[in-house]
């Protein structure tokens, strides 16, 4: 799509990155992280900073499918 010189369209705007937040111990990341966990539970989108995921390795294994084994 080309807009015409002079022209201007502000309505496709981006919205302001939100930070992640660790849904178990509260810890902030401005911007994804590598280490970070993310998982999708009862529809809710939850995000886990590399320690929380380091400590529950185990459980978060354990709700994979066993067609991942």
């Amino acid at each position: 799509m080309t807009s015409l010189p002079g022209s201007r369209d502000d309505s496709g705007s981006a919205a302001e990155p939100r930070p992640l937040v660790c849904a178990r111990c509260g810890a902030r990341a401005e911007e994804p992280q590598p280490t970070w966990t993310f998982s999708v539970e009862d529809g809710a989108r939850r995000h886990y900073c590399d320690a929380c995921s380091r400590e529950n390795l185990r459980a978060i294994e354990g709700r994979l499918d066993s067609a991942w084994w």
